[in-house]
């Protein structure tokens, strides 16, 4: 039995937010990642450099909560 997009967002809103936010980033890595051959090399480089950075500790994301607010302040909502 497939699930329809509608059962999959109300059954991913009962999960807590880090599980969610990892089901994301697999989502984007599978559409839009470092595999997909549109990227330039380049890109593809910076990509994985990143990637590291934030993996070893070096460098640490922000979370989207924060990012989210910080857009609403500057669009004014």
């Amino acid at each position: 039995m497939s699930l329809t997009v509608d059962q999959i967002v109300e059954e991913a809103q009962q999960w807590p937010d880090d599980v969610v936010a990892d089901l994301v980033d697999r989502l984007m890595l599978a559409r839009h990642g470092v595999n997909n051959p549109a990227l330039s090399p380049a890109w593809r480089a910076t990509v994985d450099r990143r990637v590291e950075e934030i993996r070893s500790g070096k460098e640490k994301g922000i979370p989207g909560e924060v990012v989210s607010g910080r857009i609403r302040k500057i669009v004014g909502r």
